[in-house]
């Protein structure tokens, strides 16, 4: 059986990548298609070569522009593809706009579809949300973390013989590749820091980054935090939000270090060795549940709810009082939790589901 993998954007990537290589050892027929939703070199490139991951057979190149724009171009550039191809089942992962749109383009075809983090719901008005409800909607194989997303499917109506609780790839690449990172690379050095002396910071999502007063609201709120405890702040700027920055005229105090993208590598040992991770991004709160970093989230809700019970993480939204008090509660949080996410098999085991 043919098998097609599609990613578009960072977080695809890393997350995809131990089924990718359970494909590879298994030696399934299987090819890859980026739809290039991440368009900077630093956003995507350098994953795929840092991961060693094979050769992507089509790349759609659809870059930016507004959801309906960017869904509509993908749904139409994938479907020729899937015709041409015929695979046998289509491998997506999490809530993005590449998700939903070749997601549809194979239901359409009747070619069944596996997503993999399914079941996530933060029950918020987002774009992430709509495209994770809806790809799960029209899955065949729904691959979920934990049992609270099998209950949450379960009660939305989803039969249960579709749905499998497999843990989360996040745990299997944040392992297979930390030990790899540590060894080969000179992060803290070349960015002159101390293991926990300096805050992870990364905001992306348009919610906090394409409104003026909240994006100066949280570097105002990370000024004073990263000087009350005499901390640096390091800030891997994704492209949407450097954009911001300039058009909002943003000033960043000189203990804020703003730097360009990083790779999947440099980013393990960036979150590893953080003190805390202030964070919007939902990938982020897992791998820092993962590596032993407490974690701030600047959301007013989390699909990753089991980061919160076991007391790796707290949702403070981007109210500058709540963001303090979480700050306070996890600056010096003991790191003995143990992951919810599983043991680091996942992606043999959604293979095997697979193709046995």
């Amino acid at each position: 059986m043919k098998i097609a993998v599609v990613f578009g954007t960072r977080p695809e990537i890393i997350k995809l990548s131990p089924i990718i290589r359970a494909l590879e050892e298994k030696a399934q027929d299987f090819f890859i298609i980026h739809t290039n939703q991440h368009y900077d070199k630093n956003m995507d490139e350098i994953f795929l070569k840092e991961l060693s991951l094979p050769e992507v057979k089509y790349n759609l190149r659809i870059g930016s522009g507004s959801h309906a724009n960017m869904t509509g171009k993908m749904l139409i550039e994938v479907e020729h593809i899937l015709i041409e191809e015929k695979p046998g089942i289509l491998i997506v992962q999490g809530d993005t706009n590449t998700v939903l749109a070749v997601s549809l383009a194979a239901t359409k075809l009747h070619i069944p579809i596996a997503h993999v983090e399914a079941g996530l719901r933060s029950y918020s008005k987002i774009p992430e949300e709509t495209n994770r409800v809806l790809t799960d909607r029209i899955s065949d194989y729904l691959f979920v973390p934990t049992q609270t997303q099998f209950e949450i499917l379960k009660n939305e109506g989803i039969p249960e013989n579709k749905i499998h609780v497999v843990g989360n790839t996040v745990v299997d690449a944040a392992l297979q590749n930390i030990e790899i990172a540590k060894q080969n690379k000179n992060t803290l050095q070349e960015l002159n820091l101390e293991s926990k002396e300096y805050i992870l910071f990364t905001a992306h999502r348009e919610e906090n980054v394409d409104k003026k007063e909240v994006l100066a609201s949280l570097i105002e709120e990370l000024t004073i935090l990263s000087a009350r405890h005499d901390l640096k702040v390091i800030f891997p700027a994704h492209p949407r939000t450097k954009k911001n920055l300039e058009k909002f005229n943003i000033e960043l105090p000189e203990n804020i270090h703003l730097i360009e993208p990083i790779g999947y590598l440099d980013m393990l040992v960036l979150i590893q060795n953080a003190k805390i991770v202030l964070t919007d991004s939902g990938g982020l709160q897992e791998e820092a549940c993962t590596l032993k970093t407490p974690c701030v989230t600047l959301r007013e809700s989390t699909e990753r709810p089991e980061t919160v019970d076991i007391g790796a993480n707290i949702v403070a939204g981007t109210d500058p009082q709540k963001i303090s008090e979480a700050f306070e509660a996890m600056i010096n949080k003991p790191t003995t939790w143990a992951n919810p996410f599983g043991t680091g098999q996942t992606g043999e085991t959604i293979v095997n589901i697979l193709v046995g």
